[in-house]
Parts: structure tokens; C-alpha cells; sequence
């Protein structure tokens, strides 16, 4: 007869400390495999510029896809945060008798911040969903199996050229709303705020710079990046089914915003720190 100790599995305070354990080490090791996705995507992009082997096809037809999927939600954005930001500041600025400066807040607000993050937002909801969608419909259908069965490494030949996708229309995109949110401001302002035209160009010239341009383009190249390795991430880890690939899609949607805002807001902080606002 076996003995009640041989028999007896594993303590219930055992079984709750490994399930703790890993509720909480899952997402730092899913942080650490799209850390690792995204160096040894980038690795290959440089090699295979080297040697002349970047699917450029590819990485075209990516892009195409997520300039026809967020053109038109980017520019019906675009006129609202320069609506909504004249307003609030031509608002204050009218109470302190600076109307003159309303240029410069409205420019400030559409350059530094709204271009970026919305070019994020929409790539991250548009174009990183579609990426989990595609790969994780791939990973399901074991296609990504064959292509490793074939010698074929399915980060080379499918992960990175929709990060360099991404990476182009990234910044391509808050080009675009930059200059939509900038022309809305004007027209609001010369229209409704009685500033006049010269003014407002006047205080815009006088307080942005290249240099903040500049910045909005960094900071939409990184979320490119950052959204496509997530989008890639999650749709080669998708398991289970249209269930599996859905639930991608959706942490994909999620965890991209959140990183979209923790790291716009780190890089703003560290480019005023360094880089003041100063006029001229």
C-alpha cells in the first residue's frame, strides 16, 4: 500500500506561490522577448543592408497598407487637436492680453506633442494590430514552422520589413498632421481668435525651431519601431485559434498605447531639460 505522503501532491500554499510567481515574471520575460525581438531585428536589418538582401518589396507593400489605413484618421485628427488647442490657449491668452503669442502655444502643442503621439496612436491601432493579426494568423496556420523547417528565418524575412514599414511611416505620418494641426490653428486663430496673420506667424517663428521638428520625428521613429517589434512580438507568440490571434491583436493595441505614452512622456522630459524653451 502506497503511503498517504507519496501520494499527496503539492501543498495548496505551493501551488499559489508558483502561480504568483508566474503572474509575475510573465510579463517581465514577454518584456524581455520584445527587447531581444527588437535588437536582433535591428542586427539583421544591418546585416542584410551590408549584403544587399532587405526585402524591399515587402517592406513597400507594408507601408502602402499603413499609409492607406491612417491617412484619412490622421488627417480628421489632425483639424481637431489644432481646434481644441487654439481654443484652450487663445482662451487664457486672451486674458492675459497675449494674443500675439498664440502662435507659438498652438505650434508648440501640434509639433512637440500631438504629432507624434497621434502618429503612434494610429499606427498602433491600425497598423501593429495588423502585423499581430497577419503573423499570428501565420503562427496558427504553423506557417511560421515551415518557414524555420525551410531554412528560412521568419525574422528576416517578415518581421523586419514591417519594422522598417514602420519606422518610414512613423514620421512621414506626423510630417502630416503637423502640417494639417498647424494650418487648422491658423485658420481658428485669424477667424474666431482676431489675430492677425502676421502675428501668428511672427510668434511661431520666434519659438519653434528645426530643432523641435527634429524631436517630433525622433520621437515618431522610435514609436514606429516600438509598435511594430510589439505588433511582431505578439502575432509570433499567438497560440490557440482565432482566440489566441484576437487576444493578440488586442494586447498589441493595449500595450503599445501604454508604451506610446510612458515613452513620449520620458523623451519629453529629458529634451526640456536639455533644450529650454528659449525664444528666437
Amino acid at each position: 500500500m502506497v503511503s498517504a505522503t507519496m501520494t499527496r501532491g503539492p501543498s495548496t500554499k505551493a501551488v499559489l506561490r508558483d502561480n504568483l510567481r508566474d503572474n509575475a515574471l510573465g510579463p517581465v520575460e514577454t518584456l524581455g522577448r520584445t527587447f531581444s525581438l527588437g535588437v536582433t531585428a535591428a542586427a539583421m536589418f544591418i546585416v542584410d543592408v551590408f549584403r544587399w538582401r532587405v526585402k524591399m518589396r515587402e517592406a513597400v507593400l507594408q507601408a502602402w497598407y499603413m499609409i492607406s489605413v491612417t491617412a484619412i484618421p490622421a488627417f480628421l485628427m489632425a483639424i481637431p487637436f489644432g481646434v481644441i488647442v487654439t481654443v484652450q490657449i487663445g482662451n487664457i491668452i486672451n486674458q492675459l492680453g497675449a494674443q500675439s503669442l498664440l502662435g507659438a502655444g498652438s505650434g508648440f502643442a501640434v509639433i512637440q506633442q500631438a504629432a507624434p503621439l497621434a502618429s503612434g496612436m494610429l499606427l498602433g491601432g491600425a497598423g501593429a494590430s495588423a502585423i499581430a493579426a497577419d503573423l499570428g494568423a501565420r503562427s496558427v496556420r504553423e506557417e511560421i514552422d515551415a518557414l524555420r523547417v525551410m531554412g528560412i528565418d521568419p525574422i528576416q524575412r517578415l518581421v523586419v520589413p514591417r519594422i522598417i514599414a514602420a519606422v518610414v511611416v512613423a514620421p512621414l505620418l506626423a510630417l502630416f498632421i503637423v502640417l494639417v494641426g498647424v494650418i487648422s490653428a491658423f485658420y481658428l486663430s485669424v477667424t474666431l481668435q482676431g489675430v492677425g496673420p502676421g502675428s501668428y506667424w511672427q510668434s511661431f517663428g520666434a519659438f519653434a525651431s528645426i530643432r523641435d521638428l527634429l524631436m517630433a520625428m525622433v520621437k515618431a521613429i522610435i514609436f514606429g519601431f516600438m509598435i511594430a517589434v510589439i505588433g511582431c512580438q505578439r502575432g509570433l507568440e499567438a497560440r490557440g485559434g482565432p482566440r489566441g490571434v484576437a487576444d493578440g491583436v488586442n494586447a498589441t493595441v493595449v500595450i503599445s498605447t501604454v508604451a506610446i505614452i510612458v515613452v513620449n512622456m520620458v523623451l519629453t522630459l529629458i529634451y526640456t531639460i536639455y533644450f529650454p524653451l528659449q525664444l528666437g
